[in-house]
């Protein structure tokens, strides 16, 4: 049975128009900072709009029996109501669809209250959603593990052998995790050139973005214990839009034989608003074909990747306006959140109430589904010219990159909105 939160019928009394990526389908949770008010407070996305959870609940509009009374009105981040798990977060979102529909005259009709609980997106500054204590980066487009691996080894061994048998992650950097339109310096550190008799340091010369999405997790596992694939959706809070900055570079001296360092660990931007499993649950398909089949415990019997549509826009400090650089989709990841999860857990590591787990960069089949300028200007040797006629191979003090996100319904978007983030030039040391 479907969702009725989900009928593509539904209609808010907000006009919301149809390329909206927040339609009453949608509802995603986030978290933010209101003129006048001291705390940060939850809210859900509409249209423009947001409802404030906290005032909706001390209105009396919003009460959820599963919770303690005025629990929402009470939090200043994601982190309590998602350690609750999937029937607390259903719950609430369906109440808060009910408040929002066109035939409810209960906001629609009482412009004083409609202003307490509905402020403009517009006049609010988006937090964090949560704290992160752990970030994970994972490495599962097989494009892009292919094209890397071409770049540095040939079209022959691009693919390590434990590649196609199990999601290669690294454990990233969560203190540097931060909220879309937090800009950042271009990162130090030591590089060194292929003929060079030893390393230099200085300002990284090749910054690149990585169009990726994340989970976040809520309820986690008790150490010494895993999560299956049939079990892994329900620890997922929802889904974010990812740009994990790199500098390849400094990448290429300090990754063996550990790994990245520093070429990471400056940056990573993630977008406030979390859309819900469930609100993505019409976008959910097959995956690829896994050939060979996974070991037993990274097997899915139901359909686990998502139909989502991925771009990401360039607008450097001479452009007016943006120009689209890639156009991508998440229904190109090899491996998908199930499998991530289960695969993360089977040795009895504990994941934690608000841990992100990224993709790993995104990139399809065609030169303009490419997730990283790594690829678009392939290693350097394919300046990527731009309307302006500016050339890149990486990125420049003053680009900015913005990363949108949506599922195209029937008349409506579920969307993310975007991540976005702009190089300034390096501090001085």
């Amino acid at each position: 049975m479907a969702d009725p939160v989900n009928d593509p019928a539904l209609r808010s009394f907000i006009d919301v128009p149809v390329d909206s990526p927040f339609p009453i389908q949608n509802l995603p949770f986030g978290v933010f900072h209101r003129p006048g008010y001291e705390s940060p407070h939850l809210g859900v996305a509409i249209g423009e709009f947001v409802l404030d959870l906290a005032e909706a609940t001390l209105a009396g509009l919003l009460h959820v029996p599963a919770l303690p009374l005025g629990f929402l009105a009470a939090q200043t981040d994601l982190g309590e109501f998602m350690a609750l798990g999937l029937p607390i977060w259903r719950e609430t979102r369906s109440r808060v669809s009910k408040i929002l529909r066109s035939d409810n005259s209960i906001l629609r009709d009482h412009p004083p209250l409609r202003m307490r609980c509905l402020p403009a997106s517009a006049d609010l500054a988006m937090l964090l959603p949560t704290r992160i204590p752990n970030y994970t980066d994972f490495y599962s487009s097989r494009e892009h593990a292919t094209n890397v691996g071409t770049m540095l080894r040939g079209p022959e061994n691009a693919l390590m052998p434990n590649w196609m048998h199990l999601p290669v992650a690294y454990h990233g950097r969560a203190s540097s995790v931060v909220v879309s339109g937090t800009d950042f310096h271009r990162p130090r550190g030591q590089t060194k050139a292929d003929d060079a008799d030893a390393p230099t340091f200085g300002p990284s010369r090749s910054v690149d973005f990585e169009l990726e999405l994340g989970v976040l997790i809520g309820p986690g596992n008790a150490l010494g214990t895993s999560i299956s694939t049939s079990e892994a959706a329900d620890h997922v809070f929802g889904m974010v839009l990812v740009n994990d900055w790199s500098a390849r570079d400094i990448q290429k001296w300090e990754y063996q034989p550990l790994g990245p360092f520093l070429a990471k660990n400056f940056a990573t931007s993630i977008s406030p608003w979390v859309v819900t499993l469930d609100a993505l649950e019409p976008f959910r398909i097959a995956g690829p074909t896994q050939d060979p089949e996974p070991l037993s415990y990274l097997r899915c019997t139901a359909a686990a990747a998502y139909d989502i549509h991925l771009e990401v826009t360039l607008q450097t400090s001479s452009m007016a306006k943006t120009v689209r650089i890639s156009l991508s989709s998440a229904k190109y990841l090899y491996w998908n959140i199930c499998q991530q999860i289960a695969h993360h857990t089977i040795n009895g590591c504990n994941l934690q109430t608000g841990d992100l787990l990224a993709s790993g960069t995104i990139s399809g089949p065609t030169p303009d589904s490419l997730g990283s300028m790594l690829e678009l200007a392939w290693k350097g040797t394919r300046p990527l010219t731009l309307l302006n006629g500016e050339t890149r191979v990486f990125l420049n003090d003053g680009d900015r990159v913005t990363i949108t996100g949506w599922c195209q319904g029937d008349g409506y978007r579920i969307g993310f909105g975007e991540v976005t983030g702009c190089v300034l030039p390096a501090f001085p040391v």
